[in-house]
């Protein structure tokens, strides 16, 4: 016993002070619950790409023109007789709008340029709101907009709100956390038969999501964070507390098997499981900081929920769960459910578990084929990921909104009545050399105007100072269209350089379309340094983890392999046929440039997971018997049911968030659930051994100078010092076995 690492004795102290352990967590979630209430801030996100010209448009207006900064709401009407038939009707819902709280004004359609469409039937007028982010609008002021709205509309007279407060009101609550951990608790059960074995890592899991879930509000005051990352945090805190203390409820019940006493198998079981999980957390926290890289606010928020959630989810792995099993531990097979017969566990000599026989033969089979089986893997990665060849980057709008939705209503009125680029105006924000001076803003008016592109100009705002003014730029294609992205660097290059070249007049172009193709460009000149940067990191640690730089090497290609298979699954439903009307996406949807990063950082942490729990017992056979097959056999054969039932609940976690009306969820829910889906088949079951068999012995090589400079962490711990000493024979078995030789 005195023989056991950190985590063993930190497991013996949690085990014999269970009662106190349990309080201490019940205290943490009361003092962060208070924190939270006390000093909690509230979601806010800037998608905007710093050093930008859309950004510095943006706050040029918010400093010296606010009225034209804050976020807008869409009124968009159509009359069946014409607009100005129902004049007095229009006038009153303007009326009704405009005392509703954070409206800062409402333009006049009648009298504004551009407001009534060209054949007389619509109209928009734009709200203007005291919020530069959409997230500060309290969603029951925007809903009381859609209220108002609603109330106006009768036959003949259409009333739809667009906008994205709106579009975030219209969404309504994410996530799906009741369906995940119901979906958990099912495998659980039909992969322990025992109520108690299966509730363990559920106890685990919602603990720890208790108290990470309550210090967000608490992180929101330091940091800005957007709303979906809490049930990305959530997604990530469910599926890996419960995949970890999944491995650790099978070993434990190994060492119970074995013959230890709970308190021993306890001690062992985080001396040598507890080992993998918290590199494997480790793993997932290298690639959550990876987002670091990308230098996006909304990105780095999003980063630090996360990783709190799965810090204190190794928390309650490490201290949680031994003291739990202090309670449990001797009943952990109790309250069986009549699911068949059930193979127990089988202890050979020396103390390792026997594996299935199932398991067994397919490690075998895959052993014997190890070259077919790493063709097939490889083929079978290289056409799920081929459909992400063709991705089309870009935001999506209100024209991928459900058709029942007022922002999709407002988004096909204004297309059908205005042109497709009233969906998507630019902003032109200039700063006058002079107060008063706006000599330079006709000629830019007309340059504008005269631009491949261009469908309308309005003519110039200024602010009361005379200082800045503002012109509405509406494009003649769509705000995804690869035309619109053209124009704006047309603009941006050419057209006002040329224009303003006689003024000192600086222009920006600004607005949520250039917004949106401004921080798709930062994004992906980012990309390779966080592919880069989580890659060697990852890389790093398991090369001190398992001594080998094959391991490493390996496990990093064929995670990103495993990435780039989702990614063509994202890539494929996005496309709006078969596959997309299956997860609710009917038509054609960009990609924003931003969800790729989220799920690589978020997949290859859980993609090294699986590998850390899979070469860590191969490992562990292998410092056994020096046999690199049999320690490749025994390894998948003793970890293939686990790695099944862990991918199964990530599955079902993440598959809980597809139903979302919230896209960037969808996209991520569906992506991660394929990406776990073939990461555990057709990576770890197929891929890794056939490779590792292929390979031989340079499994386990690490060049010497490599060994000394890295720190040994023994990841698969030393499970022969917990073995139960075999008992002394009694004198007369000895004397009886001498006279019987």
């Amino acid at each position: 016993m005195s023989n056991a690492g950190p985590l063993g004795r930190l497991a013996r102290l949690t085990y014999r002070n269970r009662g106190r352990t349990v309080l201490l967590w019940l205290a943490a979630l009361m003092l962060a619950a208070g924190l939270s209430a006390a000093f909690g801030g509230e979601f806010s996100a800037d998608y905007s790409a710093p050093g930008s010209d859309s950004k510095a448009a943006q706050d040029l207006l918010q400093e010296k023109f606010p009225a034209q900064a804050g976020e807008v709401v869409d009124v968009v009407v159509r009359v069946d007789g014409g607009v100005t038939t129902a004049r007095g009707d229009v006038q009153a819902l303007l009326d009704e709008l405009k005392v509703v709280p954070h409206v800062a004004g409402v333009d006049d359609p009648f009298s504004v340029p551009g407001g009534i469409s060209p054949d007389g039937g619509t109209l928009v007028a734009h709200l203007r709101l005291d919020v530069t982010n959409p997230n500060d609008m309290p969603h029951a002021d925007t809903e009381r907009l859609l209220d108002i709205a609603k109330g106006a509309d009768r036959p003949g007279l259409d009333v739809a709100l667009g906008g994205q407060t709106v579009n975030l009101a219209e969404q309504g609550e994410i996530g799906s956390e009741g369906i995940g951990l119901l979906a958990a608790a099912v495998i659980l059960l039909l992969t322990f038969g025992s109520v108690v074995a299966a509730g363990l890592p559920i106890l685990t899991a919602v603990a720890g999501l208790a108290v990470s879930s309550t210090l967000t509000g608490l992180v929101l005051r330091f940091v800005d964070a957007p709303d979906w990352s809490t049930s990305l945090a959530t997604m990530m805190g469910i599926g890996i507390g419960i995949d970890y203390v999944l491995l650790m409820v099978t070993r434990f019940r190994e060492w119970r098997a074995a013959g230890l006493e709970p308190e021993a198998a306890t001690v062992a079981t985080l001396d040598t499981a507890g080992r993998a999980v918290m590199v494997a957390g480790s793993t997932v926290v290298v690639s959550m900081l990876g987002l670091f890289a990308m230098g996006l606010s909304f990105m780095r928020g999003a980063a630090v929920v996360t990783i709190i959630g799965v810090f204190v989810v190794m928390a309650a792995s490490a201290t949680l769960f031994p003291a739990l099993l202090g309670y449990l531990g001797r009943h952990v097979d109790r309250l069986r459910l009549p699911l068949g017969r059930r193979r127990p566990v089988e202890v050979a000599v020396g103390g390792h578990v026997e594996p299935g026989r199932g398991w067994l033969a397919w490690s075998r089979l895959v052993q014997r084929h190890r070259v077919v089986a790493a063709l097939a893997g490889v083929a079978i990665l290289l056409a799920l990921a081929a459909p992400f060849l063709g991705v089309r980057y870009g935001y999506p709008d209100a024209g991928n909104d459900r058709a029942e939705t007022s922002t999709r209503q407002a988004y096909d009125m204004q297309a059908a009545a205005f042109g497709a680029g009233a969906n998507g105006p630019l902003v032109l924000a200039a700063e006058l050399a002079r107060p008063g001076d706006a000599s330079a803003l006709d000629g830019l008016r007309a340059a504008v105007a005269a631009t491949p592109g261009v469908a309308l100009v309005t003519a110039p705002r200024l602010n009361p100072a005379g200082d800045t003014a503002v012109l509405t730029v509406l494009p003649a294609t769509g705000p995804q269209d690869a035309q619109t992205e053209d124009l704006v660097h047309r603009l941006r290059d050419e057209t006002i350089p040329s224009a303003v070249d006689d003024s000192a007049a600086t222009v920006r172009v600004g607005g949520v379309t250039a917004t949106a193709i401004d921080s798709n460009e930062n994004v992906a000149r980012r990309i390779p340094l966080l592919i880069g940067g989580v890659v060697l990191l990852s890389m790093l640690l398991l090369l001190a983890s398992f001594r080998s730089v094959a391991v490493a090497v390996k496990a990093a290609a064929m995670n990103l392999l495993s990435v780039a298979a989702a990614y063509g699954v994202v890539a494929l439903v996005l496309q709006g046929g078969w596959a997309g009307q299956l997860i609710g996406i009917d038509t054609e949807t960009p990609l924003p440039s931003f969800v790729p990063v989220l799920m690589f950082a978020v997949l290859f942490g859980l993609s090294m997971d699986y590998e850390v729990f899979l070469v860590s017992r191969m490992r562990e056979a292998w410092t056994r018997t020096r046999d690199n097959g049999r320690a490749i056999t025994e390894g998948l054969a003793g970890t293939g049911r686990v790695i099944t039932a862990a991918a199964a609940i990530m599955i079902a976690v993440f598959a809980a968030f597809v139903p979302s009306s919230n896209l960037v969820l969808k996209m991520i829910g569906i992506g991660m659930a394929a990406a776990i889906l073939v990461d555990a088949t057709v990576v770890r079951m197929l891929l890794v051994p056939a490779v590792m068999h292929l390979l031989g012995r340079a499994n386990w090589w690490m060049p010497a100078w490599l060994g000394r400079l890295l720190p040994e962490l023994h990841v698969e711990g030393q499970p022969e010092r917990h073995l139960p000493v075999p008992p002394e024979p009694a004198p007369e078995a000895e004397l009886a076995g001498a006279g019987s030789r």
